[in-house]
């Protein structure tokens, strides 16, 4: 690990994964923290750590003394590599790696969009460090259900044959590329196929206005996982990004009230 920057609250370190460099923002416990489990926050498909649920989470967790984790996965924001040689089993494990590197003790999972996939990987991996799960707008298995399942014959062609396809982005300038690695990756690590076995509690946040991930996504996510302590909020006027103040104040508020139930 090295220190590569300074900022407010904590420091800019990158953690070396082989020939890799993993971009990281950690702030450890304060006093008022300690014994309580720390936030860890997953990012988006094509987003990076410095958005805005990273960062007003974190403003949250810092001041209450709560150790707080955001990260860039490998072709994302700070870190190395370039995004179209990304994976679902790449960032994946840079999650993981994230978790047990950075972080100690009890961990309270954040994950938005693609980073609702990573934080149910990473809780069936490391079960007993994941003190819970907090999903906004969770989309596991998306390359398969919201990719390849609605993509006509040419692009499938195209991506089969040429290997990428690049789908044109509502959210910036750049078009998202689409690889065949990508499509086949994940489904080895699809998850609404079956049970999803972990047993600690989790809280989905879904807007019901959201084009990208349809809301119906957190309840198969609901149904699927084995344990009993899961709690699904719809936000009717919610869009994908739900990081208006009052879908912000939501976040914080379900993931306060799951360290206050921590241990109880």
């Amino acid at each position: 690990m090295t220190e590569t920057a300074a900022q407010p609250g904590g420091a800019h370190h990158s953690l070396t994964r082989g020939a890799a460099t993993i971009a990281y923002h950690h702030t450890p416990a304060g006093p008022s923290g300690r014994g309580k489990p720390g936030v860890m926050f997953l990012g988006g498909f094509m987003s990076d750590m410095t958005g805005g649920k990273a960062t007003a989470l974190e403003a949250w967790a810092v001041a209450r003394g709560l150790s707080f984790t955001r990260f860039d996965y490998q072709g994302h924001g700070a870190s190395s590599g370039r995004f179209a040689d990304g994976t679902i089993g790449l960032w994946a494990d840079d999650a993981l790696a994230v978790l047990d590197e950075v972080t100690t003790g009890p961990q309270i999972l954040v994950g938005s969009s693609m980073g609702g996939w990573m934080m149910l990987l990473t809780a069936l991996r490391r079960p007993e460090r994941v003190a819970g799960l907090v999903g906004i707008a969770p989309a596991p298995d998306f390359t398969e259900d919201l990719m390849w399942d609605i993509f006509d014959a040419d692009i499938r062609q195209r991506i089969m044959e040429v290997g990428v396809w690049n789908r044109p982005s509502d959210y910036g300038p750049e078009p998202q590329p689409i690889t065949r690695a990508l499509i086949e990756d994940g489904r080895t690590h699809l998850l609404l196929r079956g049970p999803i076995a972990f047993d600690g509690p989790v809280r989905l946040l879904h807007g019901q206005r959201d084009p990208d991930v349809p809301w119906q996504f957190s309840l198969r996510i609901a149904e699927a996982l084995t344990g009993d302590d899961v709690r699904v909020t719809l936000v009717k006027d919610g869009d994908h990004r739900l990081s208006r103040p009052q879908d912000l104040d939501l976040l914080c508020r379900s993931v306060c009230a799951l360290v206050d139930e921590f241990g109880g």
